[in-house]
């Protein structure tokens, strides 16, 4: 089990489907009249940068018996514009340009790839390496973050991380700080009987600032469906983080975001009660290149984020 969670940042264990639109939840309004358009806002031709960092923690225990499993990965991820049309919707490609990534089980040496240097990669991050450079899939996506079409390429499955949610989903309307809005997702989670369980998730956001042009945007995840059985909580626990996004208004793309998780569940083995499941994760993604605010800027009155 832990060489098929080693490569943390290739996550193709459940498979997360939208299945509804953004709907702007009602909210306790917030005392400050001002209210800010959310758009993601693309150039053809352009291609947009973020060094992703992830770090993650499994320690495991069954029948006494401990194993830890710490892998970290650094990768930079990259959307290529192809297209961009009048109301803002954009074709792009997803890849990945690089990665930097090591692991290390208990009582085994560590393992490390660096796909910049290393001419070969080591056992295990062959599909890794096959990945990077290589478009993912071509997206095409509409201002509010809404994946119209998403077209997968015949990339590995193991050395994908192209499943699930991509952008953070806008509200249609101008909001205010305080404003909250969400998006419900399914879960397809694979039993170990060969069927699949689909579970209900509800992903929550919150504007819960803006501050020289900077929306700061907080999210979480809900599970809804009860979920009675660990082996399964086991399995949903990486979809299951919250944290921060900082959004440029102006720019219309994400500048940061961090999600933590630390999760344990009791019990995910069938038939041992004492068994163990501790997953400790942070994600963070930081965007590079000119397009980054390093420093605040002033804002203009009747910018073109506000309303």
């Amino acid at each position: 089990m832990m060489r098929a969670l080693g490569i943390c940042w290739i996550g193709a264990a459940v498979v997360l489907s939208a299945i509804g639109p953004a709907a702007a939840d009602d909210s306790t309004p917030s005392p400050d009249p001002s209210t800010y358009t959310l758009r993601y806002k693309f150039r053809a031709g352009e291609t947009i940068r973020w060094e992703v960092l992830q770090q993650t923690r499994i320690r495991t225990t069954v029948s006494g018996t401990t194993q830890v499993a710490d892998m970290v990965s650094k990768s930079v991820k990259a959307w290529r514009v192809t297209d961009v049309a009048p109301d803002g919707t954009a074709e792009l490609q997803n890849l990945i340009e690089s990665v930097d990534m090591r692991q290390q089980f208990s009582g085994q040496q560590e393992v490390r790839y660096n796909s910049q240097t290393d001419e070969k990669p080591v056992p295990g991050f062959e599909h890794v390496a096959e990945s990077i450079g290589v478009p993912l899939s071509e997206i095409t996506m509409n201002a509010r973050g809404e994946i119209l079409s998403r077209r997968r390429h015949a990339v590995k499955a193991a050395a994908q991380n192209d499943d699930g949610l991509l952008t953070i989903p806008l509200p249609e309307a101008p909001i205010a700080v305080g404003h909250t809005w969400s998006l419900p997702f399914e879960i397809e989670v694979p039993l170990e009987n060969g069927t699949v369980k689909k579970v209900k998730t509800l992903q929550s956001f919150k504007l819960a600032g803006v501050k020289t042009g900077v929306a700061t945007i907080e999210m979480g995840t809900q599970i809804l469906t009860p979920i009675h059985d660990p082996a399964i909580e086991a399995k949903l626990i990486q979809r299951e983080q919250s944290g921060t996004v900082r959004f440029d208004l102006d720019a219309g793309r994400v500048l940061s975001q961090q999600m933590d998780l630390d999760r344990r569940v009791v019990g995910f083995v069938p038939n041992n009660a004492a068994s163990s499941f501790h997953y400790l994760n942070r994600f963070t993604e930081t965007l590079l290149g000119d397009e980054s605010k390093t420093a605040a800027r002033p804002r203009t009155a009747g910018g073109t984020a506000r309303e």
